[in-house]
């Protein structure tokens, strides 16, 4: 940060994204597209450069050739200054093994921190969908002397199993316990329903975060995890505290998207943040251009609607071209949907084409789907359930190229 305590940002973008299946079958996780134009990894990268943390190591492992040239091609920094976003693949520097897991990934890693000798390591994940600033939880880290200060958002205890979960100690800072993936977790004091979970993001006085990584190697019962080893570690310590999420405040968001923070790792949540993009109202804006999300669109012809194509309440990206009827819909760019197709609560990432008079509903189609005319995606489930993956909550998802059947 320029004039400030210098921060290293490390993202940990080498998940294998088993959950997202079929869309990870051949890339990673925070490759994955999102919201037409971008990948799951311009998220946290966008909101590290807002909030000036400008240079960044992004630790790569599975799939990772795509989730490599995204970085590389888009995320060009000004080498002039100093800056940079860079992929780093896992390289066995400490012996033939790949990453045990996250800790293990950032101690392997480790010369990434000795070359820059940073004042303090943000810690973030590269699959989650939001806005925030991450001066201002630098702030209260600064003002409680913390050794490591991770975010921590609200939701129903009932989402619990998914999260790693804080208990807040009597001053609502301090970390009295981190449960990873707890069971049975009490409530907030006051609001019994809720819990405070972990949205992955750590910011670390270096030192902290290097003896304890040291420290996690040494211990043969350990994970090797951040949630599940490194912060139970330091809670233990003494030294770990929360920031509340709800606290932050980025330019131009509204009282709709305020605190909106989606993990999209199922396909049911990331068809859900698709459908909170598209009412004219969203529950996230991506149209905040005082806090905007970057990429690269690619060098397309802007979206065309032909004659007899209907459009409502979707999104459009480059490169479209609309002959048929899209409603409650996200198109990356190059869709064609002919004349004749209806395409209703859908995801179509790039290059898909569906055929005159085909029907495709509450579906993700990954890049390169062809739907032949005439054929229907979402209207009987029985045949989708024999022929495509189908998630728990009815979404019917095609992988990358898939055959129609």
């Amino acid at each position: 940060m320029r004039g400030g305590p210098s921060v290293l940002g490390i993202v940990l973008a080498g998940g294998a994204g088993k959950r997202l299946m079929p869309l990870t079958a051949d890339r990673a996780k925070p490759a994955v597209t999102f919201g037409g134009t971008y990948r799951l990894v311009d998220f946290v990268l966008s909101n590290l450069v807002n909030g000036e943390v400008m240079r960044i190591c992004v630790l790569t492992q599975y799939k990772s050739h795509s989730l490599d040239r995204h970085v590389t091609t888009t995320w060009r920094m000004s080498s002039l200054l100093g800056n940079y976003v860079t992929p780093v693949p896992a390289q066995q520097r400490l012996g033939p093994r790949w990453y045990l897991g996250s800790a293990d990934a950032i101690l392997q890693s480790l010369n990434l921190v000795y070359d820059e000798q940073p004042d303090y390591i943000a810690v973030f994940g590269a699959d989650h969908v939001y806005r925030m600033d991450p001066r201002q939880m630098l702030a209260q880290h600064l003002e409680h002397g913390a050794g490591v200060t991770v975010a921590g958002i609200r939701v129903p205890r009932a989402d619990a199993p998914s999260f790693g979960v804080i208990t807040p100690a009597a001053d609502g800072i301090a970390v009295e316990r981190f449960l990873e993936k707890p069971a049975d977790p009490p409530g907030l004091p006051g609001d019994p329903d809720r819990v405070f979970a972990s949205m992955g993001n750590y910011l670390f006085t270096t030192k902290t975060l290097v003896d304890a990584l040291h420290a996690d190697a040494e211990d043969p019962q350990s994970v090797h995890d951040m949630g599940g080893s490194i912060l139970p570690r330091l809670t233990a310590a003494g030294v770990a505290q929360v920031y509340d999420f709800d606290t932050n405040h980025v330019p131009g968001e509204t009282a709709r998207d305020h605190g909106y923070w989606r993990d999209v790792g199922t396909l049911d949540a990331y068809y859900d943040a698709h459908m909170d993009l598209i009412s004219d109202q969203p529950a996230f804006n991506l149209d905040n251009r005082k806090w905007p999300i970057y990429t690269h669109p690619g060098q397309l012809a802007p979206a065309k609607i032909a004659a007899g194509g209907i459009v409502g309440e979707s999104v459009i990206s480059p490169g479209c071209v609309i002959r048929g009827q899209v409603t409650r819909s996200v198109l990356s760019p190059g869709v064609v949907v002919d004349a004749g197709a209806v395409v209703q609560g859908s995801v179509l990432h790039d290059a898909v084409r569906v055929g005159r008079g085909a029907i495709v509903r509450g579906a993700v189609l990954d890049k390169n789907v062809d739907v032949p005319p005439g054929a229907v995606i979402g209207v009987n489930p029985d045949r989708d359930r024999e022929l495509y993956t189908v998630s728990a909550g009815g979404v019917i998802a095609l992988g990358k190229g898939q055959r129609v059947g």
